[in-house]
């Protein structure tokens, strides 16, 4: 009978992102720059100006052809060959399953994929523009999957259920400020390994909590490279 492996799950946000091109939505010089978020992230958004949103969204998605997985992405992969390992990402690209990963969580939706706006589980791959006109085998308008302000996580649950049977959290370039993400630190065991990889890491109410903190104060390249390499001895 196989040994149990340990479980390590891995909270990442934009900063991972960031360093193979795409802008964070957190930095002064980022995406929401030049439009009031409630435009291109809520339903109130979309019912005003569907184009506009459908356009920012459609920017976004052209950018992932752009990118490529960077070393902490790949660096990630490679803890599967010891630990059960779970990514929960509150970034909407692809770059985790790029790389391959094959546990992946996205509450916060992905940007290659599209939904119903009539039929929520009419769930679609979608690689290029999604625009007016472009509708589901029920004949609703189709909307990018992502979760904009005001709707529900549904994801989180499950990313709920990751965390509280972790024996490592691996937090990754992410400033732990927006919730529900940032408080699912709250739910892991209490004799769990917390490690924190952010070049300006934040530390909120959850992680004062939490005496097994360690923090590495680099950018995701580097601090998820030094980490992987320790996990791994």
């Amino acid at each position: 009978m196989s040994e149990m492996k340990e479980k390590i799950v891995v909270l990442t946000g934009a900063g991972i992102s960031a360093e193979s091109g795409i802008k964070t939505f957190r930095d002064a010089g980022g995406l929401w720059e030049g439009h009031d978020v409630m435009e291109v992230a809520s339903p109130q958004g979309w019912n005003k100006n569907r184009e506009l949103v459908l356009d920012f969204y459609n920017q976004r998605r052209r950018q992932l052809k752009e990118v490529e997985p960077n070393e902490a992405h790949h660096a990630l992969v490679e803890l599967e060959s010891r630990y059960d390992v779970s990514i929960i990402t509150q970034n909407v690209d692809d770059l985790h399953s790029r790389a391959g990963s094959s546990k992946i969580i996205h509450p916060h939706g992905e940007l290659r994929k599209v939904r119903s706006t009539g039929v929520e589980s009419l769930v679609y791959d979608w690689t290029e523009d999604c625009v007016i006109g472009d509708k589901c085998e029920r004949g609703f308008q189709l909307r990018p999957h992502i979760v904009w302000f005001g709707e529900a996580v549904p994801a989180m649950e499950t990313a709920v259920q990751e965390v509280f049977q972790a024996n490592h959290i691996l937090i990754v370039g992410t400033s732990m400020q927006v919730y529900p993400a940032a408080g699912l630190v709250g739910y892991a065991p209490t004799d769990a390994s917390i490690y924190y990889v952010d070049p300006n890491p934040s530390i909120n109410y959850e992680l004062q909590q939490r005496s097994g903190l360690e923090v590495f104060a680099n950018p995701a390249t580097i601090g998820v490279r030094e980490l992987v390499d320790r996990l791994l001895l």
